[in-house]
């Protein structure tokens, strides 16, 4: 006969990993043993008695926590800000961005129809007032920018002649219009022609200073932190087992021989949190959470840790899996073990929450959302594969 027998019960894993990190780099080693002892006559197969196998098993772990920081392809008011478009829906949103114009008496709120910014006042109908070819144009359906919770701080900052502030609120992305004023009302500035563009009574006027909507950059750090794991949204895909490392043990005496085999397999596992916002850039942002892992055919999370994050962060953990085999081996045999491992791919959303800290000493929170992926590492086995007969010139009789 030639039996598979399971040796090991599953060590349950905290742990992900990449599939091309278990596939890659398969090692195969021998052990042997001769000398001049006399030979004994074996059968052509060999059976096996698994309690001649003993294997003992452990797991180190080593963090190695890896920041990857992603260059943005966008401002921050693109990619790490919560101010949003909204388009109308026959009502104003809360926490529309407006001002008071003194020069009519009047609040009016920042609006834009299509990539063109204006304004937009209850008592002039349910329109974008914005200029363009040299008239006052308005636009339905449209916009309009809102700062929910009014979680960052907006600046109305002085530029002139088609320039504008870092930070400034761009209309749309790649575009050259911004979010602009002066005392007489709201409007947009074109960088491309140099001027802010005003819509008033049908016509439109430009003017050479300005001022431009910004989003201050003035942090001075971010904290993440109750993260809660949405475990009914997850979602679990598992791999077919795999064999990571083999190891064949040979004995060449004519007797029965106790033999002892290490395994080892060092991988580098990944865990990701991604959020539905940009860090960022810049600024020194802590992370504070728990890792989820499935135990028992559960998810479970482990104990919290705090690290440094940054844009598109991953955490990076050294993982080492050995076994000791000790295997009685038949006369004349060769035996052959493997190190097999099963895996899942976990996704789960998450909610969490922003602490944000500006250089003037004002604190904001707000919560946020995001998604944990990882491969995680159901169980590890050592399997007695198979035993067979050496071939030997000179058996023993």
């Amino acid at each position: 006969m030639k039996p598979t027998v399971l040796l090991l019960l599953a060590l349950m894993a905290l742990s992900s990993a990449s599939p091309l990190d278990i596939r890659s780099n398969t090692k195969k080693r021998q052990e042997s043993d001769r000398n001049d002892s006399p030979k004994a006559t074996v059968n052509s197969s060999v059976e096996m008695d698994p309690h001649l196998v003993t294997v003992a098993t452990f797991r180190q772990r080593r963090l190695v926590r890896q920041q990857r920081l992603v260059q943005s392809s966008a401002s921050m008011p693109e990619g790490g800000s919560f101010l949003e478009w909204v388009t109308w829906n026959n009502s104003l949103p809360n926490d529309s961005v407006s001002i008071y114009n003194h020069y009519v008496n009047r609040t009016d709120y920042v609006c834009k129809y299509k990539c063109h910014a204006g304004f937009y006042t209850p008592s002039e109908g349910t329109y974008c007032h914005y200029a363009d070819a040299k008239k006052e144009h308005t636009g339905f359906p449209f916009e309009v920018p809102v700062n929910k919770d009014n979680f960052e701080i907006l600046e109305w900052k002085d530029d002139s002649y088609g320039s504008v502030p870092k930070n400034s609120v761009r209309t749309c992305p790649g575009e050259n219009m911004y979010v602009g004023k002066n005392k007489y009302g709201l409007g947009e500035v074109d960088t491309q022609n140099k001027a802010f563009y005003l819509p008033w009574k049908g016509s439109e006027y430009w003017y050479n200073y300005y001022q431009v909507l910004t989003i201050s950059d003035n942090i001075v750090s971010q904290q993440i932190d109750n993260v809660t794991y949405i475990t009914d949204g997850s979602e679990i895909i598992k791999y077919p087992p795999e064999i990571v490392l083999e190891s064949t043990i040979k004995n060449f005496e004519c007797h029965p021989v106790l033999r002892t085999d290490t395994l080892s397999k060092t991988y580098q596992v990944t865990q990701r949190w991604d959020f539905s916002f940009s860090i960022t850039a810049g600024v020194k942002t802590t992370f504070t959470v728990g890792v989820p892992f499935i135990a028992d055919g559960k998810i479970e999370v482990s104990l919290e840790t705090t690290f440094q994050y940054s844009m598109e962060n991953t955490v990076t953990e050294s993982i080492t899996d050995t076994a000791s085999v000790q295997l009685t081996v038949p006369p004349n045999t060769s035996c052959s073990v493997n190190m097999m491992r099963d895996k899942s791919k976990l996704t789960i959303p998450f909610t969490a929450r922003l602490r944000r800290t500006y250089g003037n000493g004002e604190i904001y929170t707000k919560s946020i959302t995001g998604t944990y992926s990882g491969v995680q590492v159901r169980k590890v086995e050592v399997v007695l594969d198979k035993c067979e007969p050496l071939d030997i010139s000179n058996p023993c009789a």
